[in-house]
């Protein structure tokens, strides 16, 4: 497929980036720098496609056609309560303490700006994380390597937080921060065929 146009990941997520990277793509990284917090709304979902699209739009102003803006968000969800990423070791502490023996839902916003056609797509894909009980050594241990301070909900299935992670149920790398399956459709909704990009 000639003339595809160039994907801009509008995150500094390096979990993101990588999963992009294994599917064969190269994007060009350009955080928002969009101020989450001037984002409020206790509906997840809402919330999370509103940052997704905020990021994106941002990111959108400082390119030209041909180009594809990707932004992102996620939220984890647990007995209702929104939690992102802990600012601080005894947020985390807290976040890990809720999640220990519980499920929740992760929720990823998916925005996709076209420049070309200007059109936009905003998707929110959201997977079930069932998690097992931690100890308060582990968790503290876990605290201890960064990691959770990184993520929202206080884990990273793809780092050392997944041995924690029983079972999920809906897209995996939705817990990663990107649904690739919902991506795909999404650009193949503007007309771009993935595979053209190998």
């Amino acid at each position: 497929m000639p003339n595809l146009p160039q994907l801009i990941l509008a995150s500094a997520s390096p979990a993101r980036l990588q999963l992009l990277r294994q599917i064969g793509l190269a994007p060009l990284v350009c955080p928002s720098g969009v101020d989450e917090g001037q984002f409020q709304n206790s509906d997840p979902v809402a919330l999370v496609a509103t940052l997704a699209e905020a990021k994106a739009t941002e990111v959108a102003t400082r390119f030209t056609p041909p180009a594809v803006v990707l932004g992102c968000d996620s939220l984890f969800e647990l007995g209702g309560v929104i939690y992102g990423k802990p600012s601080d070791a005894a947020t985390a502490l807290a976040q890990l303490q809720h999640l220990s023996g519980s499920q929740g839902q992760l929720h990823t916003g998916h925005t996709l700006i076209d420049l070309t056609t200007g059109e936009t797509l905003t998707r929110v894909a959201t997977t079930q994380v069932f998690f097992s009980r931690l100890t308060s050594e582990q968790m503290q241990a876990y605290i201890h390597t960064g990691e959770p301070l990184q993520c929202a909900g206080a884990f990273a299935l793809e780092g050392k937080g997944g041995i924690w992670v029983e079972r999920i149920t809906g897209c995996h790398s939705n817990v990663i921060g990107l649904s690739l399956p919902l991506f795909r459709e999404m650009m193949s909704q503007l007309g771009y065929d993935l595979t053209g990009y190998w």
